[in-house]
């Protein structure tokens, strides 16, 4: 039974290693990998590159609109078959014979045509120009908040990852007690000392360690596999990660304010930025527009002829006087949308320093809990070395012993824990405190 249990064990400890692909890996490049490779910030990048994309697409109110055309056409139209004569200047005195002018034959034209339309005065493409170009900034922001958070969610997975280790290595050391507990429980049932319900309580113990470690080192798997997610890589990885930090710095400041620069908030000011300047645009629409045009043309009645030119210039002045209230219920609409952004602008600051506040709280129970259990583990350690030697002297039963060393454990993964939740609890303080600057 002995050397079963201790095989059994054996294959538990050494399954990782033998079985997965095992690599060391450190906080920063876990994170400098997720900044490069994961997908959220591909994302990111793809939004900040259409909103510039867009953005280069309101150049059109400065820069000519240029287009050529070939248009071949035949007509026995009397206008227009006079009209075709008259651009070709083929007129001749024949043709204001009443009979030719009223029954035409069918007359072709060939037009080769160069337009040109040549923005000079749009207040309101001016202000949408402005609005576009705050979007751009928008998104950039975006992409610095999506990263801030990557990096929060890296150091919570690798802390998390810290903590399935330290489970590990606990449940390892209760199961290598518990199995001097059962060597020195076997051998005095043996000898008949000890009654057989011990034995088979360090038994099921040492099955409930085993499970427990199985458990433990299967989140080890899942704490890798989402890192890899983050990182953009292959699951399938085990990495394996260094101690955890339990240093405790003392807490310096708890009324922090939070900060107005931050990437989120910057993004959110900048959409209220970019609604202002399209609110001007709605208003400027009620100004005159201002715009030039001309046209080159050739007309022929050969194909591919190129007889005679003629050009067209000219400047357009039109002013939209009334449109049936539409543009006054847009900029009614779009100034109510603007309030609400102000308004959610305003709730996402409130409710994060709620965050802050709770966070700093948070980081001083972690702290307080360290200090606890790490006299816990002093006293339980001690509780358990007089047990054993208690135990070995027949003073005490197997039940105390199974208590004391799952205590003992207990204590230990609290600590863990505790130091997990101190260090998350910092990392998500830096998230709440970052500075687009």
């Amino acid at each position: 039974m002995i050397i079963t249990i201790a095989v059994f064990s054996n294959a538990f400890i050494t399954s990782i290693s033998a079985q997965d692909n095992v690599k060391s890996l450190g906080l920063s490049e876990a994170i400098s990998s997720t900044l490069n490779n994961n997908k959220s910030i591909q994302l990111a990048n793809l939004d900040e590159s259409i909103a510039a994309s867009n953005y280069k697409q309101t150049e059109a109110i400065f820069l000519p609109q240029v287009g050529f055309s070939y248009t071949a056409m035949s007509t026995n139209n009397p206008l227009n078959a006079f009209g075709f004569k008259l651009q070709q200047k083929s007129i001749s005195a024949t043709d204001f014979n009443p009979d030719l002018l009223n029954h035409p034959s069918g007359t072709p034209d060939f037009t080769t045509k160069l337009e040109v339309q040549q923005p000079l005065v749009n207040m309101d493409m001016l202000y949408m120009r402005k609005a576009a170009d705050k979007q751009t900034e928008l998104y950039k922001y975006k992409t610095q908040r999506t990263k801030e958070y990557l990096t929060f969610e890296v150091q919570k997975a690798y802390l998390q990852l810290q903590l399935s280790y330290d489970a590990v290595k606990v449940l390892e050391e209760e199961l290598q007690t518990i199995k001097t507990v059962y060597t020195f429980t076997d051998n005095h049932f043996q000898q008949g000392l000890i009654q057989k319900s011990d034995l088979l309580n360090v038994q099921v113990q040492v099955a409930t360690v085993e499970s427990n470690l199985s458990k433990a080192k299967n989140n080890i798997r899942n704490a890798s596999d989402y890192l890899s997610l983050l990182m953009g890589q292959t699951s399938g990885v085990i990495y394996k990660v260094a101690d955890a930090d339990v240093t405790e710095k003392s807490i310096t400041d708890t009324s922090t304010k939070i900060i107005a620069t931050r990437a989120d908030f910057m993004a959110m000011q900048k959409a209220i930025e970019a609604s202002d300047l399209m609110i001007k645009s709605n208003k400027m629409s009620y100004l005159p527009k201002l715009n030039a045009f001309g046209s080159y043309q050739l007309n022929d009645s050969r194909m591919l002829g190129f007889g005679e030119n003629a050009y067209l210039v000219g400047a357009q002045f039109s002013w939209d006087i009334f449109k049936g209230n539409k543009t006054k219920n847009t900029i009614t609409t779009q100034t109510l949308e603007r309030n609400k952004l102000s308004e959610q602008l305003a709730q996402q600051k409130d409710q994060s320093q709620l965050e802050l506040n709770k966070a700093y709280r948070d980081l001083a129970d972690a702290q307080f809990e360290i200090k606890q259990q790490k006299m816990a583990i002093e006293q339980a350690d001690e509780s358990l070395r007089i047990l054993q030697n208690r135990y070995q002297q027949g003073l005490v039963n197997t039940t105390d012993v199974l208590m004391a060393t799952t205590q003992l454990s207990q204590q230990k993964f609290a600590l863990a824990q505790a130091v997990f939740t101190l260090n998350v609890t910092k990392a998500y303080l830096q998230l709440l405190t970052a500075s687009s600057n």
